[in-house]
């Protein structure tokens, strides 16, 4: 049992990033019995891949070590605990992201597009990472080039310091939210064994047969058929874009206002 003494004296866990572990791992840090033909890459790399795949309620030690044949106790070579491993995880998929150049001379509203759509495709892609964002401090090496890139970018679009960090939040967290949702929908989806415009169906169709929902029904149906789009897909692009554009045009109208 442990005590509450104990708990007290035992510092709170922060980051990989911040523990000394990140640097741990790879051929320089073999030896005394270390298994060969394993490195921290490859073990983050199929980690991602177990994650997409499986998501995490799935995910485990045991399962990792299966998949990449070895024992459990070989991972634990390169990674202290489960947390530090989904920890590197999430900044590996972060380097997925391409990052607009700074001195490019582009646009901020075409840089802010891009981050925005690339941070969506991101979180659709691999559904297991927006929960996680909340759990770690996320500063690892891809995921700060991402944030300051976004800093970098609002601070080119005039608005006063004091509302730029509103500005981050007002997109990114629109984005993590919307992007958060759509990769449901899509998982959804595929654990149903269809695709994304029968799921649809079936479920408004559901929606539609019950009577409590039938007064507002008709003119919800209405709205949704004037967004426009044949598709699910076409559907949450004109949203997303829709929603984007607003953002953008709030932005400008903050700078004007000064």
């Amino acid at each position: 049992m442990v005590r509450a003494a104990d708990r007290a004296e035992r510092p709170a866990r922060t980051s990989v990033w911040l523990e000394g572990k990140a640097a741990r791992g790879g051929a320089a840090a073999r030896g005394g019995g270390q298994p060969t033909g394993l490195d921290r890459e490859r073990i983050t790399e199929v980690t991602v891949r177990l994650l997409d795949a499986e998501g995490m309620a799935r995910f485990s030690m045991r399962r990792l070590a299966a998949e990449l044949n070895v024992t459990a106790m070989s991972v634990y070579w390169y990674v202290d605990t489960k947390d530090d491993l989904l920890e590197l995880a999430l900044d590996a998929v972060y380097g997925e992201l391409e990052l607009p150049e700074p001195e490019s001379g582009e646009d901020w509203r075409d840089q802010l597009r891009s981050l925005a759509g690339g941070y969506r495709a991101l979180l659709v892609r691999h559904p297991w990472v927006s929960p996680l964002m909340g759990t770690f401090l996320n500063i690892g090496p891809h995921s700060m080039a991402f944030s300051f890139r976004v800093q970098k970018v609002v601070r080119g679009t005039g608005l006063p310091p004091h509302g730029q960090t509103g500005a981050v939040s007002a997109v990114f967290q629109f984005v993590y939210g919307f992007g958060t949702i759509e990769g449901h929908f899509v998982q959804r989806s595929a654990s149903a064994g269809v695709s994304q415009d029968e799921y649809y169906r079936q479920a408004m169709g559901a929606i539609g047969e019950q009577p409590q929902f039938a007064a507002h029904f008709e003119s919800f149906a209405d709205l949704l058929g004037a967004r426009g789009g044949d598709t699910v897909e076409e559907m949450r692009e004109r949203d997303f874009r829709f929603a984007l554009e607003t953002l953008i045009a709030g932005i400008e109208a903050m700078v004007e206002r000064g």
